[in-house]
């Protein structure tokens, strides 16, 4: 069921408890949640900067094409 988001990645299960386990012991069980937190937070931001972009340029558009409709009245 789950295998097909696995198979372009060639990861089975066995390695992705694996790799849990050397992160893990890597960084114990106290430090994981601060990751994960960490790592959320810098999605967000991604996502709020990439939006933030999307935005200028719809922006940026706008304006274009009412600068070039004032231009064509005169």
């Amino acid at each position: 069921m789950y295998t097909a988001l696995l198979i372009p990645l060639n990861i089975g299960y066995q390695e992705i408890l694996i790799i849990a386990l050397i992160i893990l012991l890597l960084f114990g069980g106290r430090k994981i949640p601060e990751l994960m937190k960490g790592l959320g937070k810098g999605m967000k931001s991604f996502k709020d900067g990439m939006n933030g972009i999307e935005d200028d340029a719809d922006n940026a558009k706008k304006t274009t094409e009412k600068v070039e409709e004032d231009s064509k009245d005169k």
